[in-house]
């Protein structure tokens, strides 16, 4: 039955729904016999579009179909034939064949655009159908029009799959361009993710029937590549899976990606092998479908149950991948399930749609984990910057104290019998300029003498006489040691301590560290000075803080770096060599000390002791 419809160009064309089919035993039976056949009326049964395909006999693998052409009115007519499923093809027109297509490979996909000619009119098209495998026959209704119309449309529907298959190689191929400048951390995944885009846009360009009928000659290479691309498709998302989430529960993830790389590599050596050795292409087309089918079916259901795993565990990559894959998951479940429940019979072509979301979903989720990495680069580079200028330090330290020893022993003598002798003349002496020259003289002995005391305090840092230090005691003696001198500079002090606060040291270093520090800030003082003292725990780390805060003159960054460097000091007269000191006694402490300043605004220097309630406890249980 002939229906006339109207096209999008508005061209009338006109649809058949209807036709007659027949299973034929003989597969070199040839038209006039079908033809024959159909006058005796012998096997022939009717079909209509959209009714249940039919059952084929177990031992048939020919089948015949047959209508009639409407009048042929169009300048140049032809026939549109899609969905027609079939290893070969031939269609007669008077006994006469107008098309043939024989393939030596399993591919049962055919659209054909047959051109006609208007004397053809209401002549009976017979089209004879051979295949081994288990269904064929028409799945689509016949459009009938003018011959560039229906070229136009066919041409833009195969053509899409070749192009959006085509654009995910190109991807694949760019992606892989970029290997050169990677980490290799990101090698793998980066691979892989490059196989599973390039596999998706093979399977999509060798599945469309585009390539089989217009280039018929590579028909043979498309088909295998589809196979080989469709096994090397799970296996690299497996391989992809396991750098993401690592081996998964029970390293089932790890398991499973093995036995994908193994049904892989087996599948592609028997599709070689089935080049030269048809036995072998037998068991690829046995085993291979079967293994791929099954691989694709019990893979998503490993992977979606994965993904559930992860995303109740808030891992966001699976969050991420469960959109994208979720989709493309259940279409393909559902697709290759009704390719088995229908006997080969059923067109996949939903997949492609969910491809997209899919690939999105595993670019995001690479692209998190390259940035993630770059972060961590930046933090290691952070942190080993700090090493650096720490080893530096401490071999700064070495050379110092090194010399320092060796140095103060032999210059101190001398020093202490030279200010001998000169108080010895201080006294003889009369004349009070000279005596004035003899005290200036002595005051600065004593201040080499101080700097030598502070040499062998930074060479010989160790803590001798440890004992349990109450640090609100300490710091009350050091308040009444200092406020004097802070307020002759004007300055106020400010003391808040958290009580019962333990350290173990020696509580003269302990005294000599803090003094340092804190003379240091009431030296930096201007008008309205003010030093704020604030100890407390930190429960968390089981560390005691002094912070010692000022409101002074500040310190710039590039100062605030060199801090505890050997001979670095602000002060006119200053040797570095008090904070040298400060910070040796604090390490030998088991401490740490850190600065906080910005120019004009004060600076705050932050202690960290380790607290030691625990030896109290621990002398308690004793």
């Amino acid at each position: 039955m002939a229906l006339p419809v109207n096209a999008l160009s508005d061209a009338p064309v006109t649809v058949i729904t209807e036709w007659e089919m027949k299973w034929e035993e003989n597969s070199l039976s040839t038209a006039i016999e079908a033809a024959s056949d159909y006058q005796e009326e012998s096997g022939w049964f009717p079909f209509k579009y959209g009714e249940p395909d039919p059952e084929k006999p177990a031992d048939i693998h020919s089948a015949w179909l047959r209508f009639q052409l409407p009048d042929l009115t169009w300048t140049r007519p032809a026939i549109l034939i899609s969905k027609l499923t079939a290893t070969d093809v031939d269609i007669f027109i008077d006994n006469q064949v107008v098309y043939e297509s024989h393939r030596d490979y399993p591919f049962t996909k055919n659209e054909i655009l047959l051109p006609l000619s208007p004397n053809e009119s209401k002549k009976f098209i017979y089209i004879k159908l051979e295949t081994e495998r288990n269904w064929l026959g028409l799945k689509e209704q016949l459009v009938i029009g003018e011959h560039d119309e229906l070229k136009q449309g066919y041409m833009k529907r195969d053509i899409l799959d070749v192009i959006l298959g085509a654009s995910l190689i190109f991807i694949s191929l760019s992606m892989l361009l970029g290997i050169t400048v990677l980490n290799k951390s990101f090698m793998i995944g980066w691979n892989s993710l490059c196989v599973i885009i390039l596999s998706l846009g093979l399977m999509i360009v060798t599945y469309s029937p585009f390539l089989h009928t217009n280039y018929p000659e590579i028909g043979l290479i498309s088909y295998y590549l589809f196979d080989i691309s469709s096994t090397l498709f799970m296996a690299s998302i497996f391989i992809f899976f396991e750098k993401i989430f690592g081996k998964g529960p029970f390293g089932i993830i790890s398991i499973f990606k093995r036995i994908q790389i193994i049904i892989a590599l087996s599948n592609t050596i028997l599709l070689l092998l089935g080049f030269f050795f048809d036995i072998f292409k037998e068991w690829q087309l046995l085993a291979g479908t079967l293994f791929f089918g099954l691989s694709i079916i019990v893979g998503n259901i490993l992977l979606v149950g994965f993904l559930v795993f992860y995303c109740r565990k808030g891992n966001k990559d699976a969050i991420i991948l469960t959109t994208g894959f979720g989709i493309f998951a259940v279409i393909g479940v559902a697709e290759v399930s009704l390719y088995f429940i229908k006997s080969s019979g059923y067109s996949l072509f939903l997949w492609k749609w969910g491809i997209l979301f899919f690939i999105a979903s595993l670019i995001i989720i690479l692209a998190r984990r390259v940035i993630h990495n770059y972060e961590q680069v930046v933090r290691y580079s952070q942190k080993l910057e700090i090493f650096n200028n720490e080893l530096q330090r401490s071999e700064k330290m070495e050379i110092i104290s090194q010399l320092a020893a060796s140095v103060a022993h032999e210059v101190r003598n001398p020093l202490q019998v030279t200010r001998g002798f000169l108080q010895l003349l201080g006294e003889k002496t009369v004349n009070d300029k000279d005596k004035g020259f003899l005290n200036l003289a002595m005051n600065e002995l004593d201040r080499a003498s101080e700097i030598i005391t502070d040499f062998l305090t930074f060479a010989k840092p160790q803590v001798d006489q440890i004992t349990l230090l109450h640090i609100a005691n300490e710091l009350s003696q050091i308040e009444g040691m200092l406020v004097p001198l802070a307020t002759m500079q004007g300055a106020t002090f400010h003391v808040d301590l958290s009580p019962d606060l333990f350290i173990k040291g020696n509580s003269s270093k302990l005294k000599q560290a803090l003094i340092n520090i804190i003379k240091n800030s009431i030296e930096a003082l201007g008008e309205d000075g003010e030093i704020r003292i604030h100890a407390y725990e930190e429960l968390e780390s089981k560390m005691v803080i002094i912070r010692i805060k000022d409101n002074g003159e500040g310190i710039s960054e590039e100062d605030l770096k060199r801090l505890g460097e050997p001979y670095y000091s602000n002060k006119t007269k200053g040797t570095g060599l008090g904070l040298m000191v400060t910070f040796r006694i604090i390490e030998a402490m088991h401490g740490k000390i850190q600065f906080i300043s910005k120019k004009g605004e004060g600076t705050e220097a932050i202690i960290y002791f380790p607290s030691g309630k625990n030896s109290i406890n621990h002398s308690i249980a004793e």
